[in-house]
């Protein structure tokens, strides 16, 4: 079975943005990271944007 891959992304941000993630994080009960993902997948979308799919698991049968 295989098993989608994360990855780690560090940046810095201004506090106020942080925060600004954070309040929005806390009002969709989402974690920082989850919302981060949410917000990109949203503005790509926007853009037209593809975002590759991870390779679908298989099933054993």
């Amino acid at each position: 079975m295989t098993v989608p891959k994360i990855t780690t992304v560090t940046f810095r941000i201004k506090p106020e943005i942080k925060d600004a993630l954070r309040q929005a994080a806390e009002q969709e009960h989402r974690s920082l990271a989850n919302m981060l993902e949410v917000m990109i997948r949203d503005w790509c979308g926007r853009k037209k944007m593809t975002i590759s799919q991870p390779a679908s698991v298989e099933r054993r049968t």
